[in-house]
């Protein structure tokens, strides 16, 4: 489960919905032995999210400090982390942060605009994790495994995260891609 241990090292855990990627993530983040800083994604934009956010905060163990962040979450974490040298950063995820970024623009926005902040994001998390240094976590879905969404924001949706994991892929040092729990690095 060790990951690697350089100032800016970065582990993109990917898989589908309730493929262990969450459990992996802490795991890994556990087994450290350092102080670990787990940034969430989350909105609790209905009465159900609230409750799984809830559950999800009475899980992690109490020494682990959140950070809440659900758009701009590199300026974010530049902004109120001053080192980060020595700790794990779990975040978790990144899905939601590609579906946060689109849900903030307008209704009638195109993919070009949509693309554009999605990569502003992520480049600026990708910058953040070098200034902050760390051990980094990122957990992602994957979602082209599936059928093509029938509607125009579910494609758009599709793309953007595809081409974020993918983005994410290409700067990590290790990807590991979850199924049924099962943990397969392929990278």
């Amino acid at each position: 489960m060790q990951t690697e241990s350089r100032a800016h090292s970065l582990t993109l855990i990917l898989g589908g919905a309730r493929s262990g990627k969450s459990a992996h993530a802490e795991e890994v983040a556990s087994a450290s032995g350092r102080p670990v800083l787990y940034v969430a994604t989350a909105t609790a934009l209905d009465d159900e999210m609230r409750e799984r956010i809830g559950r999800h905060r009475a899980a992690r163990p109490p020494e682990w400090q959140t950070f809440e962040a659900p758009l701009k979450v590199g300026a974010a974490l530049v902004a109120h982390a001053k080192n980060l040298s020595g700790h794990v950063v779990l975040l978790d995820c990144i899905t939601l942060l590609v579906s946060n970024v689109l849900l903030a623009l307008p209704e009638d926005a195109s993919a070009a605009p949509a693309m554009q902040h999605v990569e502003a994001e992520i480049e600026a998390l990708l910058e953040a994790r070098d200034r902050l240094e760390g051990q980094w976590l990122m957990v992602s879905n994957e979602v082209g495994l599936g059928l093509v969404p029938p509607y125009p924001l579910g494609r758009l949706f599709r793309d953007t995260l595809g081409w974020a994991n993918q983005r994410l892929a290409r700067a990590a040092d290790k990807v590991v891609f979850m199924v049924a729990g099962i943990p397969m690095v392929v990278k």
